[in-house]
């Protein structure tokens, strides 16, 4: 619909003519015709690095970034040094996000102490210390006795598991998706089993202990499968899906030559007839990421399995380097690459403009998703909720320049991108956060 919305004192006040009525002439409003205005985004998987890895990202720079994004709320992840396994290092991000955060940073603890995956966290001192989900991302507890005890007492806290889904055994040394890629360009594969191995672990484990587990940046059509049946049994298991999986494949890895004429060819759509197509050397470390980009039928299926409804949220998984970690040989390179900035973009050129999913849909997968996951009181618009708010232009075209970036790490492969929609505006508990529009 097409409507006014109030935001008075950090919360929605009123909407269509009722916030018209209510609203003081003389207090600046934006005039965003042709937008979209929808509840705060939020991402449910970002790295910020702080404490300890402050030279990849910080809280201050990392919320903005995602502020830039269009997101209003963010869930770090405990990978950090020291990992974030105490309710000391809790309070220190708390802390450290209240003074330096721009949008709000909702805090995940490990469920092991290290995320070593050898002794259970201290659970319920996370809980009371205000954690909102726990999860080894980064790692995943290869112990199946240690992970069901894990799944008992987060039901008994009421908090959800997230889970890497990664097998180690299965995946070994591998650094790209066992397939023909792998084997043309020598590299060692990473099987699509060693996610799905665990994803399966999960489903018997949640079934077993009535506990919720959620399925981490999956990436391959076995375990979009897996969560399909699963779901279909009522158990209480979800899915999480990255921009990075359903855009781009294997094929990547060798240069974009054999990407665009074999598997992007869906992708040129989305660039100007007189824009170049991006291009990158072969060996490219900024599409090593955990786990590795797939083929063309698992990114199919990853794009049905959240039309479907079987993957309920999208995150970025921002996972930020610094720029001499990435370049080394693909072997020895990091994984992961950052996202905050380019993922709604890329969401919208992949999902909604290709009719695969409505503007609602993809806008669910940002908002309500996340929020019923985590047991959040935000994603909501209606009156009384916190004033976050998200305003994008669908169809803005735009290029993704790295000059521009917020974060403080640049190992993202879509820069120099086109990219189809464009965040314009971010408000947190009512205060402008970014802004790319022009007051009236």
């Amino acid at each position: 619909m097409i409507a006014d919305l109030l935001v008075f004192d950090g919360k929605i006040a009123a909407i269509g003519a009722e916030a018209r009525a209510k609203a003081d002439p003389s207090t600046p409003h934006k005039d965003v015709t042709g937008c979209v205005v929808c509840p705060g985004l939020i991402d449910s998987h970002v790295h910020l690095r702080e404490p300890g890895q402050s030279a990849k990202e910080t809280i201050a720079m990392g919320t903005k970034a995602a502020a830039r994004g269009g997101f209003s709320s963010i869930l770090c992840m405990p990978n950090t040094s020291p990992a974030i396994d105490n309710a000391g290092t809790v309070a220190l991000i708390h802390e450290k996000a209240a003074r330096d955060g721009v949008v709000n940073v909702f805090v995940s603890g490990a469920i092991t102490k290290g995320i070593a995956g050898e002794e259970l966290a201290p659970i319920g001192s996370l809980k009371q210390a205000g954690v909102v989900a726990i999860t080894d991302d980064g790692h995943c507890v290869q112990n199946n006795e240690l992970m069901r005890r894990a799944l008992e007492y987060s039901r008994m806290f009421d908090l959800p598991i997230l889970d890497h889904c990664q097998d180690y055994s299965l995946v070994s040394d591998g650094v790209m998706h066992e397939g023909y890629w792998s084997t043309l360009l020598g590299l060692r594969g990473w099987p699509s089993a060693g996610e799905e191995a665990i994803v399966a672990r999960n489903i018997l484990l949640a079934e077993l202990t009535g506990a919720h587990v959620h399925c981490q940046h999956l990436s391959s059509a076995g375990s979009v499968r897996l969560l399909r049946e699963a779901k279909a049994r009522n158990v209480t298991i979800s899915g999480e899906a990255c921009p990075h999986h359903f855009t781009l494949t294997d094929a990547t890895i060798a240069g974009s030559s054999d990407f665009w004429s074999k598997d992007g060819q869906e992708l040129r759509r989305h660039f100007p007839k007189d824009h170049p197509l991006p291009s990158w050397p072969p060996f490219d470390t900024n599409f090593k990421m955990n786990p590795p980009l797939r083929s063309v039928s698992d990114r199919d299926a990853i794009i049905d399995g959240l039309a479907d409804g079987t993957l309920e949220i999208l995150g970025s998984d921002h996972a930020p380097h610094c720029d001499y970690q990435k370049e080394v040989e693909f072997d020895y390179a990091p994984f992961g690459i950052t996202g905050l900035e380019n993922e709604l973009a890329l969401c919208l050129m992949q999902l909604y403009h290709t009719g695969r999913l409505s503007l609602t849909q993809v806008i669910e997968k940002f908002t309500t998703g996340p929020a019923r996951l985590l047991r959040l009181n935000k994603g909501t618009l209606t009156l009384g909720a916190d004033g976050d708010v998200t305003v994008f232009d669908p169809e803005a075209i735009w290029t993704f320049n790295r000059e521009e970036t917020c974060s403080k790490s640049f190992n993202n492969p879509f820069y120099g991108w086109s990219m189809r929609g464009k965040n314009m505006l971010t408000l947190v508990e009512g205060r402008t956060v970014f802004d790319a529009t022009v007051s009236k």
